[in-house]
């Protein structure tokens, strides 16, 4: 897709001007006074903080404990501050922020490496190294994120740098040419994509911020084509992963650094050749990409999460909206506008990457004048990952079929959610902070990640297995105006310790009136247990599991052995770290319901 743009490339690229420059008062005195107001508090409460440091025993904590969050707090914190500072030098246009700007500039040219301790390898997938090599740069996601921010903050204040020292600029573009555009045009980095290798969010996340890094430095222009020619060759990598249904297999979370990076990359593309690029913005695939994250949105900050998302997957806001601007998308538009005026929705996404600020505040004034309006979304089912989802007046369904080899995948083929009046009722956990075994050899190990900790069953205490062969199959839906149901075969996606010889899962949400699903087994275990992971305190009562203030779940199960005798059990789950508090804010409640062959359970 990308690839055959390349045939219609000019010879020369159009410079670089998707945002005017501090030195452009005209735009910048354009937006509007509150906006600037916030932006100049924001960078006089950043003066206030002082710079972080970065020690090499920080660094150390990933490869000697596993710890990854000390380090990049610390570092995180640096680019944030620098974010702060730029885009109140722009709105202020005084110089009030310019030394400090000068010196996060040099601190972070002067870091050993820009690459994290969890990044730090040359090969996929091999065991982090020790201390950085600085003569041998890495790219990983945030060494391109660093290298976009200081291209575009160069860029921004380029007219202050070289009235104020001409080194400062030069020194910016001298660690751009060792760190970033010299080893992505030499060396071969596993997320650029090479063959039927598979890739994940981190190519056009990466992509993005390469281009962003050449596109902003003027001196960077002759080696523009093979930028954009190696740039399109990995997005082409990227999206033959991707389903010609949009859905993203990493969950809404990862849609903002998968989905919404492709719109980046093509953004910075169509501008810079437009009649090469901005066809694509017509292409079904790119089109689904877009509108999935409506799709999957519950109702204020919940979505439907599986893999490592997390249910509160952040606020949408001007990259959304202009996905949704650029495809025609109005619904896309009008969820990203809406959801922007919610509190707080303006540092859900920004982060540490200027461009990102620099969407939001030059089209914040266009968002808040579209009109607010719900967004009624269709009932859907995207193949590519299985996923089903059904809504009515207060439920909001959702199936996970495929299989358990997913990017950040988590074991839970055949587990569903619910969300009743918008709020949690059968929930999926997410994960917890990532450290050093989140990614490794050991990641099943991790009880977020086992089937038995989704909605799902276990048969003498085996649960599912990871991997591409362990998955739904004879999967059937159907939609119409009274139900919308989803069946399934589960026994390929069980350990054969497990002594299945068949499990069908059918989930139906008939509307207005309750969901029912139906688990049918049958083989040579000896007690099976059904696991339910409740957002409320669940009451058990005979055959019922009653939560008071969302609703009510009615258990049928067979008579066989081990069945009507066992105990209907529940746990509180202590949930104590942070990534997790994030989501739930409290402990959530799992129970565990023996039954032999069948189980039925009615949701009202």
């Amino acid at each position: 897709m990308f690839t055959e743009c390349l045939s219609k490339l000019p010879e020369t690229v159009t410079p670089f001007t998707l945002f005017p420059n501090a030195s452009d008062r005209v735009s910048w005195e354009g937006l509007p006074a509150a906006q600037r107001v916030r932006l100049v508090n924001a960078g006089k409460a950043a003066q206030k903080r002082p710079w972080p440091l970065l020690t090499a025993a920080k660094w150390l904590a990933f490869s000697e404990s596993g710890n990854r969050t000390d380090f990049e707090a610390l570092y995180f914190a640096r680019r944030e501050k620098l974010c702060e500072l730029c885009m109140a030098e722009c709105a202020e246009g005084r110089g009030r922020f310019l030394r400090d700007i000068i010196d996060g500039v040099f601190l972070i040219c002067e870091e050993s490496a820009w690459v994290l301790p969890a990044h730090h390898t040359y090969e996929r997938d091999a065991p982090p190294l020790g201390l950085p090599d600085p003569d041998r740069p890495i790219l990983d996601l945030f060494a391109c994120e660093t290298g976009a921010l200081l291209a575009v903050t160069a860029y921004l204040l380029r007219e202050s740098f070289q009235q104020a020292d001409r080194q400062i600029h030069r020194r910016i573009h001298s660690e751009l040419q060792r760190r970033i555009l010299t080893p992505y045009l030499s060396a071969h980095f596993w997320w650029m994509g090479n063959g039927d290798e598979p890739m994940c969010n981190w190519t056009p996340w990466c992509t993005q911020n390469i281009l962003l890094s050449a596109l902003c430095m003027e001196e960077f222009s002759g080696l523009l084509q093979a930028i954009v020619r190696a740039a399109a060759l990995s997005l082409d990598c990227f999206l033959k992963d991707y389903g010609g249904d949009g859905c993203c297999d990493e969950g809404p979370q990862y849609y903002r650094h998968a989905g919404l990076c492709l719109f980046g990359c093509l953004e910075l593309l169509s501008h810079t050749a437009p009649k090469a690029f901005s066809p694509l913005w017509q292409e079904k695939k790119i089109r689904n990409i877009a509108a999935y994250i409506t799709n999957v949105h519950v109702a204020d900050r919940y979505y439907i999460n599986f893999a490592d998302s997390s249910p509160i997957a952040g606020r949408a806001g001007a990259r959304e909206y202009l996905f949704g601007k650029r495809i025609q998308n109005e619904t896309l538009m009008a969820f990203a506008s809406t959801d922007d005026k919610r509190p707080a929705s303006s540092k859900d996404q920004a982060g540490i990457n200027l461009f990102y600020r620099l969407l939001e505040a030059f089209t914040k004034a266009e968002m808040d004048a579209f009109p607010c309006r719900s967004v009624e979304t269709p009932d859907i089912y995207y193949p590519s990952c299985g996923l089903f989802i059904a809504r009515d007046s207060r439920f909001c369904l959702a199936v996970k079929a495929g299989h358990n080899g997913d990017n950040h995948n988590h074991n839970d083929t055949g587990s569903f959610t619910v969300y009743k009046d918008g709020k949690p009722f059968l929930i999926d956990i997410g994960v917890e902070t990532y450290t050093a075994k989140t990614f490794s050899d050991k990641r099943y190990e991790i009880w977020t990640m086992q089937s038995s900790w989704h909605n799902l069953p276990a048969f003498d205490g085996v649960m599912q297995l990871p991997g591409k062969s362990f998955a739904a199959t004879e999967v059937v839906t159907d939609f119409s105006e009274r139900k919308s149901c989803i069946s399934m075969q589960l026994l390929r996606a069980y350990d054969f310790h497990a002594g299945l010889r068949s499990y069908t899962r059918a989930v139906c949400l008939k509307k207005n009136r309750c969901i029912t699903v139906t688990d049918r087994c049958e083989g040579s275990y000896q007690q099976a247990v059904l696991h339910l992971i409740l957002h409320e305190k669940p009451l058990i009562e005979e055959n019922c599991i009653r939560l008071v203030q969302t609703g009510r779940i009615s258990i049928n199960r067979d008579g066989g052995p081990g069945a009507l005798n066992g105990q209907i059990e529940t746990e509180e789950v202590p949930i104590k770290d942070k990534r997790l508090l994030a989501a739930w804010k409290k402990d959530i409640y799992r129970v565990k319901i023996p039954f032999h062959n069948t189980i039925e359970l009615k949701i009202e």
